[in-house]
């Protein structure tokens, strides 16, 4: 269990510095303003770019990849109905959406992946597909039912074209895609600019808890509760189920798909949250909550099917 405590280990302790840095007011009240703007608009995007300009998208097409998107598509539809239902908010509702079912497949899911799996590169096709798929399709929801969107069809159109985290993602695929590999010069500085985006995207969070109200109890109860159920619980269960029962995994690959479906929900939806200005107590609590829920969750899982 070194994998998982090591995690967790090193994400509280960057999130600790952030809420220091809140407290203290060392950045000055634009701080938070300008780290979720640095991580949004390009320490992200370069990131991002990074890993998929290098990556191999084969992987993309796999049975533990298809169990992945099942299970994500099923708990996101689940928050999506209940949002409707309750009339909570497009913004709300995808910023929601996203805390049930997108997984912390970088800074969380690596290491965790490289100690309890065994092989790092196990949440490659997690991260892929969230990266290509699923942060384009929401942002460009959040992006056309943001403030200021009001324009033409034409230009609605091209809104994913305008969102930094979709162009980086989306311009790492076609480099990938062409087969062509950029000079390690070129590559450097793009990665030196791309390591900051989880640092930055940490302590942003940690800022954030400075004055807030204990998770779970806030305005945002009901949705908060509802979305780390369906990600801590919900989420993992659909992905044991559909690996064995449609797809017949057992042993080790189901081992996987269990545990990066049990992954908590990614810091990173809380600074999509801050860049729209919507959902954001929702987003802060629910990756809080879920990654607290997910040490058990996690811990068991390896035990039972370890």
């Amino acid at each position: 269990m070194t994998g998982v405590l090591s995690g967790f280990a090193v994400i509280a302790v960057v999130i600790g510095a952030g809420h220091v840095l809140g407290w203290r007011g060392t950045l000055g009240d634009p701080g938070r303003e300008v780290l979720t703007r640095l991580a949004f608009s390009v320490a992200g995007p370069a990131l991002l770019f990074r890993t998929l300009a290098g990556a191999d998208l084969s992987v993309l097409f796999s049975s533990r990849l298809l169990v992945t998107a099942l299970s994500t598509a099923a708990v996101s539809a689940a928050f999506v109905a209940v949002g409707a239902l309750r009339h909570w908010g497009v913004g709300r509702t995808t910023i929601g959406a996203l805390c049930a079912g997108y997984v912390n497949s970088g800074n969380l899911g690596i290491p965790i992946a490289a100690y309890v799996l065994g092989d790092a590169s196990l949440v490659a096709p997690v991260l892929l597909f969230q990266v290509v798929l699923v942060t384009p399709v929401a942002l460009t929801v959040l992006d056309l039912t943001g403030a200021g969107e009001k324009g033409t069809v034409w230009r609605r159109l091209l809104t994913p074209l305008r969102n930094p985290i979709a162009v980086g993602s989306l311009t790492g695929v076609v480099v990938s895609a062409s087969g062509w590999r950029i000079p390690g010069p070129v590559m450097e500085p793009v990665t030196m600019i791309g390591n900051m985006s989880v640092p930055a995207a940490l302590l942003v969070f940690g800022m954030s808890l400075r004055g807030s109200a204990a998770p779970g109890r806030g305005l945002d109860r009901h949705p908060v509760l509802l979305s780390v159920a369906l990600k801590s619980l919900g989420q993992p269960l659909v992905a044991w189920v559909l690996a064995r029962g449609l797809f017949g995994l057992h042993g080790a690959p189901l081992l996987d798909v269990v545990v990066t479906s049990a992954l908590p929900a990614a810091q990173n939806l809380f600074t999509y949250a801050s860049r729209y200005q919507v959902a954001e107590s929702l987003a802060r609590e629910s990756v809080l909550l879920s990654t607290v829920v997910s040490v058990p969750v996690l811990v068991g899982v390896a035990t039972v099917l370890g």
